[in-house]
């Protein structure tokens, strides 16, 4: 998450703490406790996991994939061997840009993985579908990180918020917009071809009811023929940049027993800022029953700056607020390096990251300032093109020097 998100972050906790006594806008019907792991959204199998769940609820996934390959490759699926690899794309805001220019410097490098895998959350929900059906979407995922503006993605309602009469500091009706913008009827059917031949596209959200983040499996949806997989992927992008109090909530209906339900999910990054896979699911076991000979590779972009950035906090509510915040992501951020690290470890996988240079020094003057966009664009596409120098292990975990 970027500046603009901290700040937002900070102001929703003042608008939360004037408002406290106002009373729900549309009082929605949530999911009973006791009801969670059943609900299910209607004409829809097998579509989201919880990210926490055990091993054996991804069953069906590994079921899906091993089902999947043998009908793409048919007898010739055990004699395989190669490479097969995986991008992981984080959180960030308009620090999206420095991840879109990277994987469009990657695509004039010429050496851009077909990616066999690929996972989004927040900022990298909008582009990881644009990442998954390859470099065909480069310009699109330029322009979204190019030439858009504060006024594209969302209008501001702070008063509104601050008096209870609105459940978020901003309208994002222009981020709706934007959403159906970049996925598209076409995108839909070409997902839902790259999942049938074994590929997998994932979102993830944070049911806030819940306090779980939740694993969407995007091409599933597009492949399942329903008439709203459009309407149900293009809400799951717009829940995982959902910044909580900022941004309004995402309302995903869902039934149990015949009855309908809302349940309110919000940015995947309040629960994780980048995920490999759900830590339940493991491809060995894939592996195993296909009998192919493969090596994994993981790429993973976090849309952030690592490394500490001192910054001398004025003595106010809203800037110890913010800064707090942009300090706890951070820190987060690594924890999730640290967990992916690990279960790339366990499975085999060949692990590489990326992040913002701490040398990089434009300050962005507003949530979605071209400028800085363009340059950190700019940046992150001269690394792409000259071969980024991808770190193989999370910062602070290099070998001790004899």
């Amino acid at each position: 998450m970027g500046s603009f998100v901290r700040r937002c972050l900070a102001l929703s906790c003042l608008a939360t703490w004037v408002a406290g006594c106002a009373a729900d806008l549309v009082p929605r019907v949530a999911v009973p406790a006791s009801l969670v792991d059943k609900a299910s959204v209607s004409e829809f199998n097998q579509i989201r996991y919880w990210g926490d769940s055990k091993p054996s609820a991804y069953k069906e996934l590994a079921a899906h994939r091993i089902e999947s390959i043998r009908q793409a490759y048919g007898d010739k699926a055990s004699k395989l061997s190669g490479t097969r690899d995986i991008l992981t794309l984080s959180g960030g805001g308009s620090d999206g840009a420095f991840g879109a220019g990277l994987l469009i410097g990657w695509t004039e490098r010429g050496d851009r993985p077909h990616f066999d895998y690929v996972t989004g959350i927040s900022t990298g929900a909008m582009m990881a579908p644009l990442a998954f059906l390859g470099s065909k979407y480069d310009p699109q995922l330029k322009e979204a990180y190019t030439t858009l503006s504060d006024d594209d993605v969302a209008s501001t309602q702070i008063f509104s918020a601050v008096i209870g009469a609105a459940d978020s500091l901003v309208d994002t009706t222009p981020l709706k917009g934007l959403v159906a913008k970049y996925m598209t009827v076409e995108m839909l059917r070409e997902i839902a071809e790259e999942h049938r031949k074994g590929r997998i596209l994932m979102i993830g959200t944070t049911n806030l009811d819940a306090q779980r983040s939740v694993v969407w499996d995007i091409g599933a949806i597009a492949a399942s023929g329903s008439p709203d997989a459009l309407a149900l992927i293009r809400q799951i992008i717009l829940a995982s940049a959902a910044i909580p109090g900022a941004f309004p909530p995402v309302e995903i209906s869902v039934t149990v027993d015949g009855k309908l339900y809302q349940e309110m999910h919000v940015d995947g990054g309040v629960t994780r800022q980048v995920f490999l896979y759900p830590p339940g699911y493991t491809p060995k076991a894939v592996d195993k029953a296909i009998g192919w000979k493969i090596k994994r590779r993981v790429y993973i972009i976090r849309n952030s700056k690592i490394d500490p950035e001192f910054a001398v906090t004025k003595d106010q509510l809203l800037p110890i607020a913010s800064r707090s915040i942009s300090t706890l992501i951070k820190t987060q951020g690594i924890g999730d390096l640290y967990q992916i690290h690990t279960t790339a470890k366990r499975d085999g996988v060949d692990y590489n990251l990326a992040y913002i240079p701490s040398d990089f020094d434009a300050v962005a003057k507003s949530g979605f300032d071209k400028t800085y966009m363009n340059s950190l664009f700019k940046r992150g596409y001269e690394l792409g093109r000259a071969g980024y120098p991808w770190h193989k292990v999370p910062p602070g975990f290099e070998p001790a020097e004899n």
